[in-house]
């Protein structure tokens, strides 16, 4: 069964930090491109950070530049989110999701990444920022 896993959500001050990180189980995230989503109460879900296959492309959402750092490792097929200077408006239910890399590019300049993308997610992990 192939299984996503998120970590390390939790309750954090304006202005602190918070690293939360996901785990393939039952396959390997060698040949995946990979993202992070989040969702606030209310809203739909959206993309906050991508990493293509190879690591050679990182993107993020304009609200989370500069603040956000996403890295994987593709050896243990982990993937973690890194996040400075935090915001009650960073507040949501943050997801790991991931897809192949066959054919059309995902998470390039040209093509941005979108929720319809992907089609393997983790359950999500709550990130709380209070002011």
């Amino acid at each position: 069964q192939l299984r996503l896993v998120e970590s390390g959500g939790g309750v954090v001050q304006s202005g602190g930090s918070l690293r939360i990180s996901c785990a393939a189980s039952g396959f390997s995230l060698e040949n995946y491109v990979v993202a992070w989503f989040r969702q606030a109460p209310g809203k739909e879900r959206e993309g906050v950070s991508c990493i293509s296959r190879m690591g050679g492309t990182t993107m993020y959402t304009e609200a989370v530049k500069g603040r956000f750092i996403a890295s994987r490792n593709r050896a243990n097929s982990t993937l973690s989110l890194q996040m400075f200077n935090l915001k009650p408006e960073d507040s949501a239910v943050y997801f790991c999701a991931a897809v192949p890399k066959v054919g059309r590019v995902i998470c390039s300049p040209r093509t941005g990444f979108h929720l319809a993308d992907f089609d393997t997610w983790g359950q999500g992990t709550q990130v709380t920022v209070s002011s």
